[in-house]
Order: structure tokens, then C-alpha cells, then sequence
């Protein structure tokens, strides 16, 4: 397919039904506690709070119709953030999701009024509040990775892509949490827990998962805290949680967002990426972090009052991976969708991407001997351990690290795996990029494809430190392993449930992938509230396997 510009995708998007879809839907301190009005009774907590601001229903609002009435002046950044940093305090207590705000939040805010004022927006996400996972480098509050290692002081420049939001005029909202080391450091670890934050829940059903490591990232937007969040993927930490948590996330094509100041796991699939209620927005927040094509604010305004776009999946061609090892709810979710999907005139056929079995062989024995080569150079640009030897020294030493899980297998098998230099490990990644790229483009040529599409995730498990996750979901791995990029978009739900639908594309088609996904996301409407329910009366959902 012939390859567009994420700037001529924006814009193509804004005329679409993406303006007017819905989007979905802790613990930080307000950054401004003066402003954040009296803290909220227990029941009040466990009752969504009205997302209104100015007439603005942060639930289902995109950035452009934001950005339209900035410029209008019936909004404010200032009004905006303030909002947001009013239901983090009342909402956040019970998700845990977002670690800390930004001291400078409403400062950055007002000077983007001020910008707005004078007729000088920097770009779509001017003023417009955003999370940040916290293993993005940031100058002005910690970054920890969710480990107390990290947490003494913060990291002495911005990461790169931070660079780029805060040239945009984005405000920096706070650090949102994450599973501990991107889950990469126990052998049953539990999804959005930390050292540092605790344990992030599912807004849907609080003692249900967040899936990882994004978790915190996914939950905060299912539950309005943010207009958009970043999140980071080594294999499924933005896409399962978005699915899980019933947002928009999307994992680049590997390269094509930089990760230096990133805590990383391997430079050979780790990408940053943008996660949203809606897919316009998710695309936007792509276009300013890549930082070309950067879609000005005004080439979106005056578009936004525009209908849907008739057609959109006519023609297409989704090859669905059913995946039925994720259950028979799933299935039938996957069956349903198929025919929403055909009914839009798309021609849906049924695929199975060959080589999985292999890949689920290699892809861990290589990321071992990533992962220790990745964080060693990182740890010697940060205060505190200076290895990975020292990281899994301070882990025996600080009981806090082990008040969940105990275990740090995945830190000790990597510290005695090959070097990245050993002809065994080159083998072996040779042989992953190899036939993750095979498995994509082989599928999608077979069937002349547009898109392969499967289910993102099984519905949320029940939150459990002693079991650990049930997270065998090898949607993602193809395209992780590949660096092709990959969306998740909400389908629907198993019961109380979110389950995401996952599309892959060829490399560096993510504007491709976008606009599909913009399309599917109008056609199945998938999107719902989220309700804080306690629990479920009966645990129907947890699907089989570890």
C-alpha cells in the first residue's frame, strides 16, 4: 500500500467519524491543593465523578474539538488541567494509577492561554494535558520504573520524546504508574504493581487487572485523568493494557519514536508510544512525537463539525486471528465483531500468522541478553545502582521490594545470559526479526491484506500477588518481535469487561493502521463508562492457563 504522511493522516482524520465518537470513561495530590476543592467521602469514591468541564465531557471530547474551543475562548488550558487535576484527587485514591501530578502543571497551562490568546499554538496538543509512563526521563519529578532504586533522585535531563511534547506546548500532567520494571524482573509478577506506587486497578472492576506495564497509563485514561497518556511496549505493555482497560493504544513501528532517556528492556522492540480514548487523538499525539509532520493546530479547526465519512471499511481486507485459547467469550466477541466488520462492507477472512510456536521460543532467551546490555548503559546515567549486579543486590537488601512478589529470576537469568556479542544470541535475534517479519508479511500477502486483526486480551483477571498474572496473550508478539507497528481499539466486553481488538500492519504503515483503526473504531462503537465496581458475584472470566 501506497505509505501517507502522518500529517495528510490527521488530517484525513479529523473529517472522519472520529469527532464525533465517544471515548472512554490513584492517588497523586492535586498539583495546585488550593484549587482542588475538599477531598471526597469513601462512597463518593466509589461513584464516578461527573466529567464536565465548561460544558466539556472529558469522557468523550477529542483534541480537535478541544483545540476548537481554546481558539473560540470557551475553554481554557488552565480549565482543562484544572479539571483533570480535580478528578485525579477524587478518582485516583481508588485506582492508584497515577503516581504524582507536576508541581508546574497549571503554569505550563496558563502559558499555553497565553499562546492561544496571541494567536501563536505551537501545534494539536497545546495546552492539552498528558500522562507520562514512569520510565520517561523527566527532568522535573522522578522516574523510577516503579522501583525504590531509582526513586531518590530524578533524572537530570528530559527524555527525547518529552522534549517534543513540551515543544508542542503539551502539559506535563504527572507520572502515571507502571508494573515494576515493565515486568521484567520476576517470574510471576503481578501487572501494575511497583515498589513505588503499589497496585494499579481496573476502573471496570477494581479488584480486576490493569494488564502491563502501561497500567497505570491505560487505567488513568479509562477514568478521564488525562486527555492522553504515553505509554512503552517490549511485547504487549501498551496494546493489553489499552484492551483491558478499554482505551485506544497504539505500539509505533519500531524506530519510529525515539527512546533515549526511556528506562528500557531492548532496544530491538522497545518503543514509546501514544495511548487515547479515541483514536484522532492517538494519532495526533503520534505526529508529535515522531516530530515531523506535526499537524498544526488550526489545519484540524473548522473541520470538526463535519459527519461521518460513509464507507470507510468498504473494500478493506482483515485477516481475523481468532485465537480461541483466550476463550470462549473472546471468540464469541471475535465472531461478533467479524460481522460488524463484513456488515461495513470489509471482506473478513480467518488467518493463523505461521511460526508463533518458535517465536514464543527465542524471543525471551534473547531479550535476557537485551535487556542486560540495555539497562547497564542506562543505570550509569542515573544516580543509584550502576548494574544490573547492583539492582539485584539493592532488591535482596529492601524488604519494599518485596512485598508483592519476591521474586527478580528474570534480573538474575539475564545477568548470566549471553553477552550481545555471542554468536549464540545473534542466531537467535537474527532468527526473530526473521520470521516475525515473515509471519506478518507472508500472512497479509497470502490474503492481500490490509490488516490482520485479533483479540488484544482475555478479560481482566482478578488482581492476585500470590498467583501472579494469567497474561499468556501472544497477539502482541509479532509485531513487537518485527518492530511492525500495532493498534489496540476497543471491541467490546466480556460482561463488566473491556477486550481490545488488536490490528497489525507492515512496517512503518501506521498511518495505514490509524486510519483503518479509526474506521473499526467508528463501525463497532465498542466504548462504555467505566463503573469502580468492587468486585463481580461470580469469577467467570479468568481464562485458562498460568
Amino acid at each position: 500500500m501506497k505509505k501517507r504522511s502522518l500529517a495528510a493522516l490527521t488530517a484525513a482524520l479529523v473529517v472522519t467519524p472520529l469527532l464525533a465518537a465517544g471515548a472512554p470513561g490513584q492517588r497523586a495530590a492535586a498539583a495546585e491543593p488550593d484549587t482542588a476543592g475538599p477531598s471526597p467521602s469513601a462512597d463518593a469514591l466509589l461513584a464516578p465523578v461527573a466529567p464536565l468541564v465548561d460544558g466539556v465531557d472529558l469522557d468523550t471530547v477529542t483534541i480537535p474539538e478541544l483545540q476548537a474551543r481554546m481558539k473560540r475562548g470557551s475553554l481554557t488550558s488552565s480549565a482543562l488541567t484544572r479539571a483533570y487535576l480535580r478528578r485525579i484527587q477524587a478518582i485516583d485514591p481508588k485506582l492508584d494509577a497515577v503516581l504524582r501530578t507536576s508541581p508546574t502543571a497549571l503554569r505550563q497551562a496558563a502559558a499555553s492561554d497565553a499562546r492561544h490568546r496571541h494567536g501563536e499554538v505551537r501545534g494539536p496538543l497545546d495546552g492539552i494535558p498528558v500522562l507520562l509512563k514512569d520510565n520517561v526521563n523527566t527532568r522535573d519529578m522522578p522516574t523510577t520504573a516503579g522501583s525504590l532504586a531509582l526513586a531518590t533522585s530524578p533524572p537530570t535531563t528530559d527524555a527525547v520524546l518529552v522534549g517534543k511534547l513540551r515543544a508542542a506546548g503539551a502539559v506535563i500532567l504527572g507520572k502515571a504508574n507502571m508494573s515494576e520494571w515493565a515486568n521484567f524482573r520476576a517470574a510471576k509478577p503481578t501487572s501494575g504493581w511497583s515498589a513505588v506506587g503499589g497496585q494499579t486497578n481496573n476502573p471496570y472492576v477494581l479488584d480486576r487487572n490493569p494488564c502491563g506495564s502501561s497500567s497505570g497509563s491505560a487505567a488513568a485514561l479509562a477514568a478521564s485523568l488525562a486527555q492522553v497518556a504515553i505509554g512503552t511496549e517490549t511485547d504487549g505493555s501498551i496494546v493489553c493494557p489499552a484492551g483491558m482497560n478499554g482505551v485506544v493504544g497504539h505500539k509505533p513501528s519500531l524506530g519510529l519514536v525515539s527512546q533515549s532517556g526511556v528506562v528500557p528492556i531492548s532496544a530491538e522492540q522497545d518503543t514509546a508510544g501514544p495511548m487515547a480514548r479515541n483514536v484522532i487523538d492517538t494519532a495526533l499525539t503520534l505526529s508529535v512525537l515522531t516530530g515531523r509532520d506535526t499537524v498544526r493546530a488550526g489545519s484540524a479547526l473548522g473541520l470538526t463539525d463535519a459527519g461521518p465519512r460513509p464507507g470507510g471499511l468498504r473494500g478493506k481486507r482483515i485477516g481475523l486471528w481468532r485465537l480461541p485459547s483466550l476463550g470462549t467469550e473472546v471468540d464469541a466477541l471475535m465472531t461478533r465483531t467479524a460481522a460488524r466488520l463484513r456488515a461495513a462492507g470489509a471482506r473478513v477472512v480467518e488467518v493463523t500468522p505461521p511460526y508463533q510456536e518458535r517465536l514464543a521460543e527465542l524471543e525471551f532467551p534473547a531479550l535476557l541478553s537485551e535487556f542486560h546490555r540495555d539497562i547497564d548503559a542506562y543505570l550509569a546515567t542515573r544516580d543509584g545502582p550502576l548494574n544490573l549486579a547492583e539492582l539485584i543486590e539493592f532488591n535482596r537488601t529492601h524488604p519494599a521490594e518485596r512485598t508483592c512478589f519476591a521474586g527478580q529470576e528474570l534480573f538474575e537469568q539475564a545477568l548470566a545470559a549471553p553477552e550481545t556479542t555471542d554468536p549464540r544470541y545473534r542466531a537467535m535475534r537474527a532468527e526473530l526479526t526473521d520470521l516475525s517479519r515473515r509471519s506478518i508479511n507472508e500472512t497479509m500477502a497470502a490474503h492481500d491484506l490490509d490488516a490482520i486483526a485479533s483479540p488484544t486480551n482475555p478479560p481482566a483477571w482478578t488482581t492476585d500477588c500470590a498467583r501472579g498474572d494469567n497474561d499468556v496473550i501472544p497477539s502482541s508478539t509479532p509485531a513487537a518481535v518485527a518492530g511492525y507497528p500495532s493498534l489496540s481499539v476497543p471491541a467490546g466486553f466480556v460482561g463488566e469487561l473491556p477486550v481490545g481488538l488488536l490490528l497489525m500492519a507492515g512496517d512503518h504503515q501506521d498511518a495505514e493502521l490509524l486510519s483503518l483503526g479509526a474506521a473499526v473504531e467508528d463501525r463497532l462503537d465498542a466504548w462504555r463508562a467505566p463503573r469502580y465496581l468492587p468486585t463481580l458475584p461470580h469469577d467467570t472470566s479468568r481464562p485458562e492457563g498460568r
